[in-house]
């Protein structure tokens, strides 16, 4: 080739380069749009104007010397003040990051009209347009939260359904999987109560998910769990299909005068905790059951130090229910709290994990469906639960 040529050439995949970057910076100037238009509307439905106002009133309130001469209003004022400066911070911190994003963007193009390009400001914009994206979706998942309680923290219930053995399995299975999943959004997992099973793993479990929306996430996943695996538990390893539910209520400690309980109306039962626990475990009856005679409710708590502070905690787990259970008798229409109650077996699972013959794990409400059966089990559950808020805002 010809010192002509070559200089042609030269020039020829300068200017593909140039139009290169520059046809990229017009890619993310269309993503930082669209960030931007998602991050004013979640500016709406935050209410953030008037969630700044209440902050500062807020946070008058938590500077008064007095604050906690009264326990109760100190606890509410510093609960919400934590919700509000939550969200404000949230949007201040993305709004921050968007603006960072549109300067390395201006400082981009302006490179690119130059003729020269910045391979590690580019690399470094798409990573923070990745991160905006994720932490926006987090952000537009609050705005599918219209329960009264959906803030709230949650008691849920894993019971083992058909399957036998391989059932039990399946609930302890499902109990891992939504500890790793509260785990992994910062939430608190508290267990109250374990039944094992006859053989291996447990007929039933109850646990406490602290954390804000705890409820709200959670009760997208009320139902029943199929699980089709080749079974650990039959001589021949013989393909099994077991069933598994989840029940979810709102935990609401602060009860007040909401619900009053007659202690005739109650059955109070003590018995040996089995499984983890305290150093009273399998030594003393400290486990306590209380069935509620009029509705049948049975509530069950063994993780507390003693016999007095198990029945504490299964009559706040109680009441709770309780107040459940009347918002659900008057409503008509379908219940927000507690859902149609299904048999725990086929035909009623709202999800299926299936390990063999392949590898699937499908929501039959919203099918989303994804291969990475590992990553589900241990506790990659947004997807799904995201899915399922969306369908029912959208039902």
């Amino acid at each position: 080739m010809t010192r002509a040529g070559v200089a042609v050439a030269r020039s020829s995949s300068s200017a593909m380069a140039q139009s290169d970057a520059v046809g990229g910076a017009r890619d993310n100037a269309s993503v930082l749009d669209e960030l931007a238009h998602r991050l004013h509307e979640a500016e709406g439905y935050l209410n953030i104007a008037e969630a700044r106002s209440r902050k500062e009133e807020l946070e008058a309130q938590a500077a008064q010397p007095d604050l906690w001469d009264d326990q109760d209003k100190a606890r509410a004022v510093t609960t919400e003040l934590g919700r509000v400066s939550d969200d404000v911070n949230r949007f201040d911190g993305l709004a921050e990051s968007l603006g960072d994003a549109q300067v390395a963007l201006e400082m981009i193009t302006e490179a690119a009209a130059s003729g020269e390009s910045d391979q590690g400001l580019e690399s470094e914009l798409a990573a923070s347009l990745e991160t905006l994206e994720r932490a926006l979706s987090g952000l537009e998942v609050q705005s599918l939260f219209q329960g009264e309680y959906d803030e709230y923290d949650a008691i849920a219930e894993v019971h083992a359904g058909a399957g036998g053995t391989d059932a039990q399995d399946w609930a302890e299975m499902m109990l891992r999987m939504y500890s790793r999943w509260a785990e992994r959004r910062g939430f608190d997992v508290e267990i109250d109560e374990a039944t094992e099973g006859q053989e291996a793993g447990l007929l039933s479990a109850t646990f406490i998910v602290k954390g804000r929306f705890a409820y709200g996430l959670l009760s997208a996943e009320r139902g029943v769990h199929r699980l089709v695996r080749m079974s650990p538990f039959d001589s021949q390893h013989r393909r099994q299909t077991s069933f598994a539910s989840i029940e979810v209520t709102p935990f609401i400690e602060d009860i007040g005068d909401q619900v009053e309980i007659d202690e005739k109306d109650l059955r109070i039962d003590t018995y040996r905790a089995s499984g983890a626990g305290g150093q009273h475990i399998n030594k003393t009856d400290s486990a306590v059951r209380l069935t509620h005679l009029p509705t049948g409710i049975v509530v069950s708590c063994q993780n507390e130090r003693s016999q007095h502070q198990n029945k504490a905690r299964a009559m706040q787990i109680l009441q709770a229910k309780l107040i459940e259970r009347a918002r659900a008798e008057q409503e008509a229409e379908m219940n927000a709290l507690t859902g149609d109650r299904t048999d725990n077996a086929w035909g009623n699972q709202i999800r299926s994990y299936v390990m063999a013959p392949y590898q699937l794990v499908k929501d039959l409400r919203s099918n989303v469906e994804t291969g990475n059966v590992d990553a589900v089990l241990d506790g990659d559950l947004d997807e799904f639960i995201e899915a399922e808020l969306r369908r029912r805002r959208s039902a």
